[in-house]
């Protein structure tokens, strides 16, 4: 079951990046990052009742809200940088950072000794990056725009916070904290939106609002998903198998999308996706 969950958090994951960099092209990126998580907002909201019992620590939902402003962080960024360039290198580089970075946290300030196959993944990750970003020369549109692979860093940073912050909540808590993080988010990209959107004079479509929401929807079930997998399953093997979410959007990216990609930054993407197995799997 365990092992099932897993794998529906890694597709819904993929859905939700693939949906919300759809629509960050149509209506914008800050509009989308506050629809998706409103959508995720109600979702738990109606959820977290249904599979939680008792009540939660005021720690709890206090370790939510950090781990929902790193998701304000990175669904932000993560859009704005599928909106500028190509879906199927960003949000590898920010699932690459947000495995990476929790694992250098909890070297450098937990004292934690991770294993071999972890400094080694890590190592792949800078010149995984550096194929990445190495596009000035790509045939597709925007495959060369540095600024995209910059945002998917900084979605990246959001991405480790939310699993470094959700992590310290206890299982007694249930998905409460998934819920309160959702409030963090739609509170922290609220303002980043008002910036952005006020005055932007973005055409307002339903179709892709909706979209927008419904990504956000997939987003916190995939969150809800992953939480459940790490208590019915080993760690490892949950972590391992939501962590190949980056193959859906990637996928579709270049199927549906029609991203062309050079061979240098095929190359970094698969080196990319190694070393997210290698940092998780150890």
């Amino acid at each position: 079951m365990g092992m099932l969950l897993a794998l529906v958090s890694a597709l819904s994951y993929g859905l939700s990046d693939f949906l919300g960099g759809i629509a960050s092209r149509r209506v914008g990126f800050a509009r989308v990052a506050l629809l998706g998580q409103l959508g995720g907002l109600l979702c738990t909201l109606v959820a977290a009742p249904l599979v939680s019992s008792g009540t939660p620590h005021v720690a709890d939902l206090a370790w939510g809200a950090l781990s929902g402003a790193g998701t304000g962080v990175a669904m932000t960024f993560l859009f704005r940088g599928i909106a500028r360039g190509a879906m199927s290198v960003v949000v590898p580089v920010s699932a690459v950072g947000g495995v990476a970075l929790p694992v250098l946290v909890g070297a450098a300030v937990l004292g934690e000794r991770p294993a071999v196959l972890v400094w080694g993944g890590i190592a792949l990750v800078l010149p995984a990056l550096w194929l990445v970003a190495d596009g000035s020369k790509g045939s597709g549109p925007g495959i060369g725009d540095r600024r995209a692979v910059a945002d998917g860093l900084i979605a990246s940073v959001g991405i480790a916070v939310q699993y470094l912050a959700l992590a310290e909540a206890t299982p007694a808590s249930g998905i409460w904290p998934v819920t309160a993080g959702r409030v963090a988010a739609v509170v922290l990209v609220a303002v980043i939106a008002a910036r952005f959107v006020v005055g932007a004079g973005q055409a307002r479509q339903v179709r892709v609002d909706l979209m927008a929401g419904f990504s956000g929807v997939l987003a916190a079930l995939a969150l809800v998903a992953y939480l459940i997998a790490t208590r019915t399953e080993f760690l490892a093997v949950a972590v391992v198998l939501s962590s190949l979410y980056p193959i859906v959007p990637v996928a579709l990216g270049v199927w549906l999308l029609k991203e062309r990609l050079r061979l240098g930054q095929i190359f970094g993407l698969v080196a990319a996706l190694a070393a997210t197995v290698m940092i998780a799997i150890a």
